[in-house]
């Protein structure tokens, strides 16, 4: 309840003295004192009652409100029988300090206001917990999330694309997501749009493949009964999306069906031409959540995600759209929520429902070859791999990397002890075909200085750069 209802119990009589703009505060709990700095005993959102026995001289008032103020009181109620009023220097330290201040009748007992306070919060909780069983009971019913969301009001569930997955759309999804994926600790307030964002599942989900619930307010001055309802309602959250997963099986049976080249045991779905998407991560992403991430970011309402030797494949009807720019957008806004994770990204052209071992196949292939390069995250599309490093990304990880540590090791550990960057020489002369001239010009180096050093990777290594075989293994070996 709030303050605001004080008003409205005819039992009770209370006049505002001060802080009509603020009777919409809520209150927490009611509780009576005659300390004259009682903060230690409150938590925030009470409504404090006095009889003002504290109060020696005008001074007190001043000490007194600042101690309600710090602990985050709501409001307070008093009457001084001595004085047969509410003194002015208590309603001038109230209206300093912007706490709302009630003036209690002389023939209405403070137990009296006590007992009707606690009455109506009593019955506010009773309402609070059919409410949440009735929200179970359409969930239950098969009514979905819009229905439960409609009893909360002001609540909106998003996933962390910024993707509005019940609910109104919030005045400005993505900017809600990256506050949520960018959050040091949930529940976090977002102040441009006064919501505050909590994740649906456990802690230990990474958020970028999680769901989360936005609420109007801050937590941070909640009372401990809506915190209640906010860890209840992603609770139900949590029961439709698990309910939702029934799908991820079905997903399973088609990817596995295509890859083996069987018939699909559902079809229906995959409206031809369709895409291949091959994904995989280095992190503490587990399988199962790149699973998730993919359906999150390739396009289509429901696509069909599954897991192969540890990667995840999409089948995505193209319907004429970019898939490839489609997965990429999506991957940049989930960007906050990627550190320490580099995902990789292959996209296979358009295929036919029978080709589609084949376009998984080339998906897999631009994957490995975008695993190659250093960007965190990196989508290839399949015409990339028209070129020579499509036979690079078809090789097993173990063999390129023994690949490039038998030709470049050497360079490398020469350079670390005698600063001789013979690395970089070895790209400038392959990236000029050889020319000593324009890889002296590029290097700001004496011809001499960079046959000597040419010389020096050659004698190290044992190969001869004037042979065409030597300078394509170099190249090859610089850039897996």
């Amino acid at each position: 309840m709030k303050l605001r209802s004080l008003l409205g119990m005819p039992g009770l009589r209370l006049e505002v003295v001060t802080g009509e703009d603020e009777l919409d505060r809520p209150i927490r709990w009611v509780v009576t004192t005659d300390l004259i700095d009682p903060g230690r005993y409150l938590r925030g959102g009470e409504l404090v009652l006095t009889g003002l026995v504290w109060r020696t001289d005008p001074a007190d008032s001043e000490a007194f409100v600042a101690a309600l103020a710090g602990a985050g009181v709501s409001g307070l109620a008093a009457w001084d029988l001595t004085l047969g009023a509410v003194p002015d220097d208590l309603t001038a330290a109230c209206r300093r300090h912007r706490l709302p201040l009630f003036k209690v009748p002389e023939d209405v007992a403070f137990a009296t206001v006590t007992e009707e306070v606690v009455r109506h919060l009593s019955g506010a909780r009773a309402a609070d917990l059919t409410a949440l069983l009735d929200r179970h009971r359409r969930l239950v019913e098969g009514t979905g999330l819009g229905a439960v969301l409609d009893l909360v009001g002001h609540c909106h569930v998003l996933a962390p694309t910024g993707r509005v997955v019940a609910g109104p759309p919030p005045a400005d999804p993505a900017a809600l997501a990256a506050a949520f994926l960018g959050a040091p600790r949930l529940p976090h307030h977002v102040p441009d749009q006064d919501m505050s964002v909590f994740a649906v599942s456990p802690a230990d989900t990474p958020r970028v493949a999680d769901w989360f619930v936005a609420l109007e307010g801050d937590a941070a001055g909640w009372p401990p009964e809506r915190h209640t309802m906010a860890g209840e309602l992603a609770a139900i959250v949590a029961l439709e999306r698990a309910r939702l997963r029934a799908d991820d099986r079905a997903s399973q049976d088609i990817v596995t069906a295509a890859f083996s080249g069987d018939d699909l045991p559902d079809p229906d779905g995959l409206a031809p031409p369709v895409v291949a998407v091959a994904a995989s991560a280095q992190g503490p992403l587990r399988p199962g959540e790149l699973r998730t991430v993919l359906s999150e970011v390739v396009p289509g309402p429901r696509p069909v995600v599954g897991l192969l030797d540890g990667e995840a494949v999409a089948l995505v009807p193209s319907g004429g759209r970019d898939v490839a720019a489609a997965v990429q957008d999506a991957l940049g806004l989930l960007a906050p929520g990627l550190a320490g994770t580099r995902v990789a990204v292959g996209v296979s052209g358009a295929a036919a429902p029978a080709g589609l071992r084949g376009a998984i196949e080339e998906a897999r292939h631009a994957r490995r070859l975008a695993a190659t390069r250093p960007s965190p995250v990196c989508v290839v599309r399949h015409e990339e791999l028209a070129t020579h490093v499509l036979l690079l990304a078809s090789v097993p990880d173990d063999v390129r990397r023994m690949f490039r540590v038998r030709l470049l090791d050497p360079l490398h550990s020469y350079d670390e002890a005698h600063g001789a960057d013979l690395v970089r020489t070895l790209e400038t002369f392959l990236r000029n075909s050889g020319s000593w001239t324009r890889c002296a010009e590029e290097l700001h180096l004496h011809v001499n200085s960079v046959r000597y050093r040419v010389q020096r990777i050659q004698d190290l290594t044992g190969r001869d750069l004037s042979r065409m075989e030597d300078r394509v293994d170099f190249f090859l070996a610089l850039l897996v």
